[in-house]
């Protein structure tokens, strides 16, 4: 059969026209877990008398030995990993490859990055970006969201795993182990596949006529929800996804090269361009050149690729990256482009999704930066839209707003079109049947690119801040809680947390039940990354289970048993947390008059206000906690008479304009000086003290 593949393959290339690979899928299938690869071989000359298939071994560092052998025998091969959302959290380990125990390592990821170019964003069967557990700031995550356990036992009692099984964490998570273990398995491009199991595929939502046969070859079939395999209900079915490719020319070294060097993107189906390019000088006004697609290359970087070097001198500098999108002309319009950001510090993983580019004439929201949702056209009667919102094409050259050259990131876009009909709505009009009430009847098919990453150099990270560790905790004198010390501290307790890696401060209750909640955290909050969805859980007071066992708080989130070591140094509780590289990031603090750590609220406040740059928050922050610090001080000093207290005030007023002005440009000093004196009577105000507050008053603040 293979022999047969090849020959098959063969026969239907014709360079320039069209590209047949030699190419297979190796079936994993440990205890149900969904580890498949596509492999693609870069010309059929070569090719084995048979391929390694799950036949020979279930293990991914097995397939990824049998590819390195094939290299050396002149074989050009790799790997796009398959359906990672169905994985069971497999697909992206962290610590330990779960198919063999063996911890993972810098020669575990090297291997997988030789061998593992791409990874596969969408498919039939869903698609495998992020969750909304694990982004709960995106509100596209929720799209075509597919989990499942394939092929288990009606009566078994399993999950699908959420963490390990989608992309951008997977992301974050690598930029994490590079930071702190020094190297990186996760730096993949995106793709896009079917996962057919007819002989064709449906990649449209108007032509979608199942993926498994007779299983789902009708309309009745498929809204019944047939169980493929006992598991796989086929109404979460959805057309294939595809993988477009920046090639040279149409053949299949072009193309293979092209997908080794990661210069691709992956579609929801239909065939929407993409482009993206980073670099440092590129100038707003690229698009109005016509060969701006060779001046993006020649000053950066395609998708897929490592932003160059910061420039000599470039302290203070932000990338920028050239964006451009292009609707498919027989699918619809587009909505938006949005740049996602994901960032590591101290051991904790973000993200945030920017949105760069969009049609009409919407306006950011003020605070969160969101762009409002475009108008739907879809007439739910008739399951058509039309295409009277929307753009053809989207083009921009966005700057990073936050930029920090001592953070390891990555940046990849997103192409979001207007709203249009899912098939369950399509075919329920067309077949008179009532649609699934289990699925969306409306969806926005997208595109992503590759990513981009940027590496800090040596020198830019003496600039980052040190953060604190289990072992400098350890060295210090501290000591590990029991689990006694800990039900003595937490159960049928409250406090407040502050995390030191962003300055935001939270409450944790514990019932004497076993039950917690994480009140106070804003939708605007920087999160680190698995923490689910604390603002909604927090707003609506939905709680969740907590133990104490093993000298940890074990606080699960979608499964997964996230813990916490608490350790005692002199009077004051610290607390690592297990996905973050041996990092004590929280601190027990006082229970607060105010909700809003002053600092980060101010200072949130400020940094919107005068539109700072990421250098400028980290050089003006430090001066608001130094005032902050004097301001408490000067709150609690009962020796000093009014007259006494208002020439402190001033002196700390005027110190503190005299550092932050020569730090901002001249349009921000204007702004400063309509404001400063609002702003200081905010910070006293939240520090709660009337005396200052009233001091305040009667001061005018002359720098």
């Amino acid at each position: 059969m293979w022999k047969e593949n090849v020959k098959l393959a063969d026969e239907a290339n014709e360079p320039g026209k069209f590209t047949a690979f030699c190419s297979y899928e190796w079936t994993s299938m440990p205890d149900q877990r969904n580890l498949h690869r596509n492999v693609f071989f870069r010309d059929c000359a070569k090719v084995p008398d048979y391929p390694f298939s799950a036949l020979d071994s279930k293990l991914p560092t097995e397939l990824w030995s049998w590819m390195d052998a094939q290299r050396k025998a002149g074989n050009q091969l790799l790997a796009i990993s398959h359906n990672a959302n169905v994985s069971d959290g497999w697909m992206y380990p962290t610590d330990v490859d779960q198919t063999t125990g063996r911890p993972i390592d810098a020669a575990w990821a090297a291997s997988r990055m030789r061998n593992e170019r791409l990874i596969e964003i969408k498919q039939g069967k869903g698609q495998s970006e992020t969750h909304p557990l694990l982004s709960p700031n995106d509100e596209f995550a929720s799209y075509e969201l597919y989990q499942a356990i394939l092929g288990l036992p009606a009566d078994v009692g399993r999950i699908d795993r959420i963490h390990g099984s989608f992309a951008r964490q997977a992301l974050k998570d690598g930029i994490g182990m590079q930071d702190q273990r020094g190297y990186n398995p996760y730096k993949f491009g995106m793709a896009g596949g079917s996962d057919s199991h007819n002989t064709g595929s449906p990649y449209r939502h108007d032509n979608f006529y199942g993926l498994h046969a007779d299983m789902d070859g009708t309309v009745e079939r498929r809204f019944a929800g047939m169980l493929i395999g006992g598991t796989m209900d086929v109404r979460l079915e959805n057309p294939g996804g595809l993988t477009g490719v920046w090639a040279e020319e149409n053949t299949r070294a072009s193309i293979w090269d092209a997908m080794y060097r990661k210069e691709t993107f992956g579609v929801s189906g239909p065939h929407i361009k993409v482009r993206f390019f980073g670099g440092w000088g590129y100038g707003n006004d690229i698009f109005e050149a016509g060969d701006w697609v060779k001046q993006s290359y020649a000053g950066g970087v395609s998708m897929g690729a490592d932003l160059p070097p910061l420039p000599a001198g470039g302290k203070g500098t932000a990338p920028k990256f050239v964006v451009w999108a292009a609707k498919d002309p027989t699918s619809g319009n587009l909505d938006r482009v949005q740049v996602v950001k994901g960032w590591t510090q101290n051991g904790q993983s973000f993200e945030k999704v920017y949105d760069v580019v969009w049609a009409g004439d919407r306006k950011p929201e003020k605070w969160s930066g969101r762009v409002p949702a475009i108008q739907s056209t879809v007439d739910m009667e008739k399951a058509t839209y039309t295409n009277s919102v929307g753009s053809i094409e989207l083009k921009t050259v966005w700057t990073d707003p936050e930029f920090d050259a001592s953070q390891y990131a990555f940046y990849y876009a997103r192409v979001l079109e207007i709203p249009t009909p899912r098939w369950t709505l399509i075919q329920a009009v067309k077949s008179g049947l009532p649609p699934p009430s289990t699925v969306p009847l409306i969806g926005q098919e997208r595109a992503w690119s590759s990513p981009i990453w940027y590496t800090p150099s040596n020198e830019a990270r003496k600039s980052a801040p040190a953060g604190m560790t289990v072992a400098e905790l350890k060295k210090k004198g501290a000591s590990a809680l029991s689990d006694g010390q800990l039900r003595e501290l937490i159960v049928g307790k409250a406090f407040w947390m502050r995390n030191n890696v962003t300055g935001e401060q939270f409450s944790q209750n514990f019932t004497t039940e076993g039950q917690a909640i994480l009140f106070r955290v804003g939708s605007n909050t920087t999160m680190p990354s698995a923490f689910g969805n604390v603002v909604r859980d927090g707003y609506e007071g939905t709680t969740y289970a907590y133990t104490i066992e093993g000298g940890k708080l074990v606080i699960p989130v979608a499964q997964e048993p996230y813990a916490f070591s608490f350790f005692k140094l002199g009077d004051t509780y610290y607390a690592a947390r297990s996905n973050e590289f041996g990092y004590a990031n929280y601190e027990i603090i006082a229970a607060p008059q105010a909700a809003v750590n002053p600092l980060t609220g101010v200072g949130q406040q400020f940094a919107v206000a005068l539109q700072l740059t990421q250098q400028q928050k980290q050089q003006i922050l430090p001066i608001l906690d130094e005032e902050l610090k004097q301001l408490t001080a000067l709150k609690k000093n009962t020796a000093l008479s009014r007259t006494q207290k208002v020439e402190q005030l001033r002196k700390v007023g005027t110190s503190f304009d005299q550092k932050i002005t020569p730090l901002l440009n001249a349009e921000q000093q204007a702004r400063f000086q309509t404001m400063r004196e609002q702003w200081r009577r905010r910070l006293i105000d939240q520090m709660g003290d009337e005396v200052l507050h009233k001091l305040a008053t009667d001061i005018h603040w002359n720098g």
